[in-house]
């Protein structure tokens, strides 16, 4: 039997892309990578902070593929690979189906499906066996979300996109997983949060996860460090859910 490194979490000397790293999940991802000894490159709409030492860090609109090129040609340039890529980059807004014009719904198509398989297609010539894909969900992409129709049907496309490239790039070695996110105090969690408050939402998702308090975007960035390293070699195909339970709740809810 293989023994298992106490160095197999760490990512020295790879090269690791995350897309949308300003704030929030993004950054404490890359923030993670670079702690583990990996050179990071990041882009984001806005300036990308440059406390991780990022290179390149690119400020560009994922949604634009010529930008998305520039910036894939820029890694090319200074890393000639890229080891792990995390698409985290997305966004979404609050309105009825019935309320979403044309436009609305192609910009949430873009953001949140269309920007993850131009950014793969751009970098997968990078990309090598051991090399880790890894795309960030939502909860939403396995349960019901009013309000964010669309959203969540783009997440469940890609949460569908992920197994499918998990098995045709298997032969090259290339592992693609996802992770799901809740419960994390970020910018949408936010949000949703004074949705609610509002009286916006007709519904009130779970707000108090099984574990009994929320998590932090750092929990996000631990299950990234384990599928983007050794310890998750044979780990494809898969969504790691960090939620605090949430998912595996279902409709149940926590009482007091």
């Amino acid at each position: 039997m293989a023994a298992i490194s106490p160095d197999g979490i760490l990512l020295t000397g790879r090269v690791a892309v995350v897309t949308g790293a300003a704030r929030g999940l993004g950054h404490a991802i890359a923030a993670a990578f670079a702690d583990f000894g990996a050179h990071v490159a990041v882009c984001d709409r806005d300036t990308p902070p440059g406390d991780i030492g990022a290179e390149p860090a690119m400020t560009l609109d994922v949604r634009d593929q010529v930008a998305v090129g520039v910036f894939a040609e820029a890694v090319r340039e200074r890393w000639g690979r890229v080891d792990v890529l995390v698409n985290n980059a997305g966004g979404t807004f609050c309105a009825a189906f019935a309320d979403t014009s044309v436009r609305g719904e192609r910009t949430l198509v873009e953001e949140n499906f269309t920007q993850v398989t131009g950014m793969i297609r751009h970098l997968l010539p990078l990309m090598g066996e051991g090399a880790s894909i890894i795309n960030v969900t939502s909860s939403e992409a396995h349960q019901a979300a009013p309000g964010f129709a669309v959203y969540a049907a783009m997440k469940a496309a890609l949460e569908s996109l992920t197994r499918s490239l998990a098995l045709e790039l298997a032969p090259r070695g290339i592992r693609v997983n996802a992770i799901a996110p809740d419960a994390l105090p970020t910018e949408g969690e936010l949000q949703m949060r004074e949705l609610v408050q509002e009286g916006t939402l007709p519904y009130e998702p779970v707000r108090l996860p099984p574990l009994g308090r929320l998590g932090e975007p750092s929990d996000a960035a631990r299950a990234a460090l384990f599928l983007a390293g050794d310890l998750a070699r044979f780990v494809t195909g898969t969504t790691v859910h960090v939620d605090g339970g949430i998912h595996a709740a279902g409709g149940w809810r926590r009482t007091p």
